[in-house]
């Protein structure tokens, strides 16, 4: 599994400015991973437990979009 940058790119991004949009688009090429936990708590008892896990893909022509129902 290849990492999110190797040596490779990080020697091409090393000396220049990368926009944001660029960035986001060389991490959506390959997916993206997103996790989160959220607690909101009052008086160290727990109120409100949010946990994110969520896949960002590209959709192209070999890996398409799963069939909505």
């Amino acid at each position: 599994m290849r990492g999110a940058l190797d040596e490779e790119d990080a020697r091409a991004l090393a000396g220049r400015e990368v926009v944001l949009i660029d960035l986001l688009d060389r991490l959506l090429q390959g997916g993206v991973v997103l996790t989160g936990d959220l607690v909101l708590s009052i008086a160290d008892v727990d109120l409100v437990r949010i946990d994110l896990r969520a896949v960002i893909a590209p959709v192209d022509a070999e890996h398409p979009a799963p069939a909505l129902p």
